[in-house]
């Protein structure tokens, strides 16, 4: 590509913790959900190692390195993996704030081709509030072999971005996205889920915003007021200062909430029907641009017809967690035991040189049997079961069971406020 790349180190930051950012050096966010390959395409783009991984929160805070091509620096974030901007943890609050707040001038969003609707969920979340977006779809190779295929220019009329394919673990693709960067032109954010009726319920707190001129889009604004997420509701005060208790704010609101209150929507059910819609746009852009082949369509339907049945699904998911976590705790037994002798062995080996060397009887027990036996106990007893675990879960992760999972869990953990996929933590 003919580029040089360096990391940015703590001088790059000041005292707030913000990014300096030089007249000719544009921020650039990448987002998307987890494992979908950002980091990847972080790596390969600024030439540093940002460890990779396929599970959920790998990324939690946000990861930063420059790359320089002729007179213009670039700034690219990698920000954690997540589903929605509606937080639900700690790694998608740093996410949504960092779209949200952060200043980027362009926002890069990474989807995986093999599950491009899930994907647009966020994607479409994004266009609803930032005007420089660009769609990356990744691991087309990957769906390829799966028999996925993508429309990219009929999904960038779609999205009215410019939409780029890629495969970042290859680095195909991956010379096109700065050109793209450099031709970038901003668009307007739209939305994809309110309604009609919705709009013009909340229309007063959206006139409110619209006279101050916020930074965000005031129909946008007036949405997540009425919500009034708890998180976000903080973000909002803590970098734009907006005060909740300012006595026009809220009787804007009340009104919107009374014009609500009489179409039957609460919070609650506001924030749902944002869900469904941007839900609902994603399916529909999908049902447009995405073909399957009907190998493969059939053999996906097969899956899910099992997987999510309401008797079969429940025992295989049964089954197949109630194997894996077994495999973890008495399958990590006999390797436990065979590292724990070989450990100790070397610490008894370790023992016997510090005394011949001379070394106090006391200064021996000290290192070996507390500092050097302590920490041999630890990796005994902690590491073969990670290394058990993490890898089967990332088998389940890769063939599409964990999602079904959270699938069908899901209605049991949004009784509790929750969803479905902090089940798969549970």
């Amino acid at each position: 590509m003919g580029l040089t790349s360096s990391s940015v180190g703590a001088g790059a930051k000041n005292a707030d913790g913000n990014l300096l950012k030089g007249e000719n050096t544009r921020l650039i966010a990448l987002a998307g959900n987890p494992n979908v390959g950002k980091s990847t395409l972080f790596n390969a783009l600024t030439g540093m190692r940002q460890h990779t991984g396929n599970w959920p929160g790998k990324t939690v805070g946000s990861a930063y390195g420059t790359l320089r091509r002729g007179g213009q620096s670039w700034i690219f974030a990698d920000i954690p993996g997540t589903y929605s901007l509606m937080a639900r943890s700690a790694e998608e609050a740093v996410a949504r704030d960092l779209l949200l707040f952060g200043e980027a001038d362009a926002v890069v969003v990474v989807c995986d081709a093999t599950c491009l609707r899930r994907n647009l969920n966020l994607a479409l979340q994004i266009l609803e509030i930032c005007g420089n977006v660009i769609v990356c779809v990744n691991l087309l190779d990957e769906a390829e072999r799966k028999g996925v295929s993508v429309d990219l220019e009929a999904l960038s009329r779609i999205l009215g971005v410019p939409v780029l394919g890629m495969s970042a673990g290859r680095g195909n693709g991956i010379d096109a996205l700065l050109p793209a960067l450099e031709q970038l032109r901003g668009t307007r954010p739209r939305s994809f889920c309110c309604g009609c009726e919705i709009e013009r319920a909340i229309q007063p707190l959206t006139d409110y915003f619209d006279a101050y001129r916020p930074p965000l889009p005031p129909q946008w604004l007036a949405a997540r007021v009425c919500e009034a997420d708890p998180s976000l509701m903080e973000s909002l005060h803590r970098h734009m200062g907006m005060d909740l208790d300012d006595e026009e704010l809220c009787r804007a609101r009340d009104a919107a909430m009374s014009s609500l209150g009489e179409l039957g929507i609460d919070r609650q059910k506001l924030s749902d029907l944002s869900a469904q819609g941007i839900s609902d746009s994603a399916g529909r852009i999908c049902g447009q641009v995405v073909s399957k082949t009907p190998r493969g369509t059939a053999r996906e339907g097969r899956i899910d017809r099992l997987l999510t049945h309401r008797v079969w699904g429940w025992a295989a998911m049964l089954m197949l967690l109630a194997g894996a976590l077994w495999l973890t705790i008495s399958g990590a037994n006999y390797p436990s035991q065979l590292l724990s002798r070989g450990l100790f062995w070397i610490g008894d080996v370790l023992g016997a040189a510090l005394t011949a060397i001379g070394l106090p009887a006391r200064l021996v027990s000290l290192l070996c049997e507390g500092v050097y036996k302590t920490a041999a106990w630890v990796v005994a007893v902690m590491l073969p079961p990670m290394a058990i675990f993490f890898p089967l879960f990332t088998l389940m992760e890769d063939v599409g069971f964990l999602p079904r999972v959270a699938f069908n869990l899901d209605g049991f953990f949004k009784r509790c406020n929750a969803c479905g996929k902090q089940s798969l933590t549970m």
